[in-house]
């Protein structure tokens, strides 16, 4: 112990620690101790958890455009408990704002800005501005799509003013957001604003020692701010972290809990849910009421004024008339600001499409975590992850493409209702299910899913249907189902066995329903062909060998919906061919010069529900 003694003793006597750790604990508070003083305690609670949780994400992060989205999904899916430390750097940004907005109030209630402590007050204005700087920028760098179109909608705000479009670009690095977006916003978030907001709280603390607490006359006695003062924000502080535990986990514990991580940032598409974050949606609200050219209004002049009237506090509150506007001003300011927000918040949940984006969002970020997880981020970043995935890029290749005659289960493939009527078939069941969709095309092929809404719906397979299926028996259905489910090989291997003089048994039962559905495919149903004007499919279409020589000819079903996708691929590339609809295509147009090889692949894969299945990627396939 005397050792220990000795040490300190000379410890301090070279620092001068005591009498520093003293000035700091024994500060008297006149008035006593009270728990409306600890807001500024818990403020500095939360940037000291910033700052350590910051620096440990930046030792896993990587600040470029294709290692961004990477980074954060190695943090929040493979860094042990990285998810966590994410989590709360996350939330304790948000829980920032609120205690700032309750320390501002608290200090405009008792007066604490008031003179002498103008400065103080000037400079926690500072201290606002900059710790909104730093949610803003911190925003963009999990490179995600709701981080990237959320920056793209606040800078583009910078525009409107005179001369802004040169800070844009600055700020942007250039006219693209890109790679130089990232790192300057990197470089702000981790350098700059956090060392201004340091040196302001500096200045911040040191003036406020200098004059001290604001107590009210009714306060009576004197006390230090050890123990009772420290007693009482370790409270607070215990309880802030409480709320942002709970925040963090409220989803679950792991990387489903936490902060949200969705799919990486993709600027060749549109992004319906892009919102700023729930502090900063008064002002997206705000806007709303200054269209065009008003934009200016909204966006620079009224918050300018603002920020203004607040400054000059101070001189407005040296009387109590002034004092007593002043808390009027802030109330109606932070009842304003929530009044906004709730209509955002409102009126997004009133919105369908906002929902359905929302919803969108947070499948493709689901996606994209599920194809790291397997198939690992491809050199090109990770965007070439969703790029290249048929569940993700077909539900946007159908609505760009395909929802102008057809429906997808009654909406554009994507979610989105679509208005006016369809005029072609639902194509939602052929993927889903082929085989119920041939059925149903068989049973009652006027139906709206079908051919209802199209120029054939009383064409010659209406009315076959209604003339010759009450003929046919279940086996004969599930032969003809059989014929149309099977690859172009299959159908070929059959007609091979089915023309010789002694044809071996088949190699399967699938084979054998092949090989009848041949037959009736050619010849049409037993119960029928007694009948002299009775029909068969080959009336119309062909199939394998089998020629059509009829009148009014329907497209060669030749591996129709066999699992190769090859006369889906070929009806998008060239509807107009002789095999399919020929000269009696009334209306689909030819997507070979509007969708490359790939694109197409990606669109009937995905028709087909032919995506990979996190059991299939796990087995490596």
């Amino acid at each position: 112990m005397k050792t220990l003694m000795k040490l300190a003793d000379w410890f301090d006597d070279r620092t001068g620690i005591r009498h520093v750790l003293h000035e700091a604990l024994y500060e008297r508070i006149p008035g006593g101790a009270h728990w409306r003083y600890v807001w500024g305690s818990t403020l500095m609670f939360t940037f000291g958890i910033q700052m350590v949780t910051g620096l440990c994400l930046w030792a896993a992060y990587s600040p470029s455009s294709q290692t961004a989205w990477e980074s954060v999904y190695y943090i929040q899916h493979e860094m042990s408990f990285g998810w966590l430390l994410r989590g709360i750097h996350h939330y304790t940004a948000q829980i920032m704002v609120v205690l700032l907005a309750i320390h501002v109030l608290q200090v405009v209630l008792y007066g604490a800005y008031r003179a002498p402590r103008e400065v103080n007050w000037l400079l926690g204005i500072l201290l606002l501005l900059v710790t909104l700087g730093l949610s803003l920028t911190g925003y963009l760098l999990p490179w995600d799509e709701k981080g990237y179109w959320a920056t793209k909608v606040a800078t583009n705000i910078m525009a409107i003013a005179p001369g802004g479009g040169k800070l844009q670009a600055l700020v942007v690095g250039g006219t693209e957001y890109g790679h130089h977006t990232l790192t300057r916003f990197f470089a702000l978030h981790a350098g700059l604003l956090p060392a201004t907001l340091i040196a302001l709280l500096v200045a911040h603390i040191a003036v406020f020692r200098r004059h001290g607490v604001t107590y009210s006359p009714r306060d009576s006695g004197e006390t230090t701010f050890w123990p009772e003062q420290v007693c009482r924000d370790t409270v607070a502080c215990l309880g802030v972290l409480v709320v942002i535990l709970l925040l963090v986990l409220r989803h679950g514990f792991g990387p489903e809990g936490g902060a949200n991580l969705g799919a990486p940032a993709d600027p060749s598409r549109s992004y319906d849910a892009a919102r700023p974050e729930w502090y900063f949606l008064f002002l997206f609200q705000f806007l709303k009421y200054f269209p065009g050219t008003q934009e200016i209004i909204g966006a620079i002049i009224i918050p300018t004024v603002v920020l203004i009237v607040l400054a000059a506090f101070p001189w407005i509150g040296r009387y109590q008339i002034g004092h007593m506007l002043n808390i009027f001003i802030l109330s109606g300011l932070l009842l304003g600001t929530g009044y906004l927000t709730w209509i955002a918040l409102y009126e997004d949940n009133k919105d369908n499409n906002y929902n359905l984006a929302v919803a969108e969002a947070e499948k493709n970020g689901k996606r994209a975590a599920e194809l790291a997880s397997v198939l690992g981020v491809p050199e090109g970043g990770a965007s070439r992850l969703m790029l290249e995935d048929p569940k993700t890029q077909g539900p946007y290749l159908f609505s760009e493409n395909c929802k102008m005659c057809h429906r997808w289960n009654g909406h554009d493939g994507r979610g989105y209702p679509v208005d006016g009527k369809p005029t072609a078939s639902d194509l939602y069941q052929l993927g889903k299910e082929p085989e119920k969709w041939i059925r149903g095309m068989l049973e009652k092929p006027d139906d709206p899913q079908y051919l209802g809404n199209t120029a054939y719906a009383d064409g010659a397979m209406v009315q076959f249907v209604k003339a010759h299926m009450n003929k046919a028996s279940k086996n004969e259905i599930d032969a003809l189902v059989a014929l149309l489910l099977a690859s172009t090989e299959d159908i070929a291997t059959e007609e091979n066995f089915r023309d010789q003089d002694a044809p071996p048994e088949p190699a399967s039962p699938q084979a054998a329903l092949i090989r009848a559905g041949l037959d009736v495919f050619e010849l049409g149903f037993e119960n029928a062909q007694e009948d002299s004007e009775a029909m068969s499919c080959l009336s119309c279409h062909a199939v394998g060998s089998l020629v059509s020589d009829g009148i009014e000819p329907g497209p060669d079903l030749t591996g129709y919906l066999a699992p190769d996708g090859k006369w889906l691929t070929r009806m998008i590339l060239d509807p107009a061919h002789e095999q399919l609809y020929g000269s009696h295509n009334d209306r689909m147009p030819s997507f070979s010069k509007q969708l490359n090889d790939q694109q197409i692949s990606l669109l009937v894969r995905w028709m087909q529900q032919n995506w990979p299945k996190k059991a299939d990627l796990s087995n490596g396939q």
